[in-house]
């Protein structure tokens, strides 16, 4: 059967990982988070109290401690680094907050991106980030490029980190969403934006399954296509 590879975009909070994993698991595919891969690279930077200045030092980190993926007893992901479960720590407020300036440091993009494509070669496979479409898989088959409203968003941030634990404001989330959607759509290396080719789907007011549906009729147009 002919394999695919699908770039789903979209700003925070857009729905862009609960989708894919969920179109992964139906289609059978490889899903790769690319946002955790950032937040282990934010993770490192934080624990060690590096400054955006010390790109060879992250670096040097990140060839340390490898990121890896795996499966959890519930069937979602888990997420290591060097060997040690990050799933929760790198979902921290701390983390989330710093991870749009980490992300925009050309060398650590370029390292993560590297490793996102060599994965990703095989096809079958499910990316989810904010320059997948454009930049680390601008062939891809198919992209998808996710928004929604603010509101909406935080409101699915804000019951996300509830599930988990961690304590929030909504007002809060509002103005951070905002916040990153501006340095992530205005910073000079991979910005946020939608591929030439990709299909724009608002999300606002649509469940998770209507979202996957209707990215899984895209996707089997194109897998069946001889």
């Amino acid at each position: 059967m002919k394999t695919i590879r699908i770039a789903i975009d979209g700003p925070a909070s857009s729905g862009k990982s609960t989708v894919a994993k969920i179109l992964a698991k139906e289609l059978g595919y490889t899903y790769l988070d690319t946002g955790a891969m950032y937040r282990c690279a934010t993770y490192l930077a934080l624990q060690n109290h590096l400054e955006l200045d010390q790109v060879d030092d992250l670096l040097a980190l990140i060839d340390e401690n490898p990121i890896a993926f795996g499966k959890a007893n519930d069937g979602g992901q888990t997420v290591s680094l060097g060997g040690q479960d990050v799933t929760l720590a790198i979902r921290q407020n701390n983390v989330t907050n710093n991870v749009s300036a980490v992300s925009a440091l050309p060398e650590v993009r370029q390292k993560l991106v590297d490793e996102q494509r060599r994965i990703a070669a095989g096809g079958a496979i499910i990316m989810d980030g904010r320059d997948i479409g454009t930049v680390v898989l601008p062939d891809a088959e198919l992209k998808i490029f996710l928004i929604a409203s603010v509101e909406e968003r935080a409101e699915r941030r804000f019951k996300e980190n509830q599930e988990k634990g961690i304590a929030s404001d909504f007002e809060t989330l509002k103005q951070e969403i905002a916040e990153r959607d501006y340095k992530d759509s205005h910073r000079k290396v991979s910005p946020l934006k939608a591929a030439e080719d990709a299909i724009t789907f608002d999300t606002t007011g649509v469940s998770i399954q209507g979202v996957v549906d209707f990215i899984s009729e895209k996707a089997k147009k194109i897998i069946d296509m001889d």
